[in-house]
């Protein structure tokens, strides 16, 4: 469903992408006041309405429900103060209906192989093992009813999920799994030290330096 694009590696985020990370960094620490500035940056960006609000949607699934709404109803103020002053913005696509194939749990599957390059063969292991109806959950919900949505693409989520990661603590196994999905669909290293920068600039240094850490204990 998603069409996919690629991004150059010589080429930095530009300046839509850029919303996207500080819009998800701000709503997963609960920063309305500067989360709202952001907002209105990636209004005035290009993002459309539904862009946005996929991406605030998609991020209950990283830092919980609470942030999520409080990232909408906040986004919903905007709107209409916008609108209030005569601005008028681009409501953009509704998501398509997803085709899910078999069963929901196959979709999924085939979209978190896409993300990360492998096929998954073999008995669970880890966590999917000790507790199956997780590995149930992310197949069904978080890669078939969330990431095969087309109204973002596998990219952008990709930079909304490892913005939200790097800005919350306690995370560094899921961003490292994030990061590797990041590098298989396009982006570039010099992009995601660029996520990491717009970290330090809107939630701090100590976070922006794990999220370093992370990427480079990759590469050893």
């Amino acid at each position: 469903m998603n069409a996919q694009n690629n991004i150059n590696e010589s080429h930095p985020l530009n300046v839509q992408q850029q919303c996207i990370v500080s819009i998800a960094a701000l709503t997963a620490v609960g920063d309305i006041p500067h989360l709202k500035t952001q907002l209105n940056q990636g209004l005035d960006a290009g993002l459309t309405i539904n862009e946005i609000k996929e991406v605030l949607v998609q991020l209950y699934a990283y830092c919980g429900f609470p942030r999520s709404l409080n990232g909408i109803n906040t986004f919903m103020i905007l709107i209409e103060e916008r609108k209030a002053k005569g601005k008028i913005d681009v409501e953009g696509e509704d998501a398509s209906p997803i085709p899910y194939e078999a069963n929901k749990y196959n979709t999924g599957k085939q979209t978190l192989q896409t993300l990360t390059g492998q096929e998954e063969k073999g008995p669970k292991t880890g966590a999917n093992a000790f507790a199956p109806i997780i590995d149930t959950f992310l197949k069904e919900h978080l890669f078939a009813d969330i990431f095969s949505r087309d109204v973002l693409t596998h990219q952008q989520r990709e930079l909304a999920t490892i913005s939200v990661l790097s800005a919350m603590g306690g995370t560094a196994p899921q961003l490292q799994f994030h990061l590797a999905v990041g590098l298989n669909i396009g982006l570039s290293q010099a992009q995601l030290i660029q996520i990491f920068s717009i970290i330090e600039t809107h939630i701090g240094k100590q976070q922006a330096q794990i999220a370093r850490d992370v990427l480079s204990s990759m590469a050893k």
